[in-house]
């Protein structure tokens, strides 16, 4: 269950990721309110599946899936240039997120 929390929080972050810059400095009231919220569910979420889940590999899944949510989101409607560079980098970022999930629990040297 806290894999679960922790991927829907990873989530919530590209949304207040995307929110906050949408604000214009947190000047716009619904962008702002949105960030907010987000901001919220997001680290709370966290700061939940952190009782369960090491905290750097937490820590390290909930950045990873934020940032990639969020650069995806902007390439393809933010008008942030795409790249065949981008895309790798950030299927490499996907592969690192999914390699921390995997070795969670295992103990150096095993």
């Amino acid at each position: 269950m806290a894999w679960i929390v922790l991927i829907v929080s990873g989530m919530f972050e590209a949304v207040w990721a995307t929110a906050l810059g949408k604000s214009d400095g947190l000047t716009r009231l619904w962008p702002t309110v949105i960030f907010a919220a987000a901001l919220v569910v997001s680290m709370g979420g966290l700061g939940w599946a952190m009782r369960d889940i090491p905290t750097g590999t937490a820590y390290a899944v909930w950045v990873g899936i934020g940032a990639t949510l969020t650069v995806v989101y902007a390439m393809i409607f933010g008008g942030e240039p795409a790249s065949i560079v981008k895309i790798l980098l950030i299927l490499g970022l996907i592969g690192c997120i999914i390699g921390l999930k995997l070795v969670d629990g295992q103990t150096a040297g095993s």
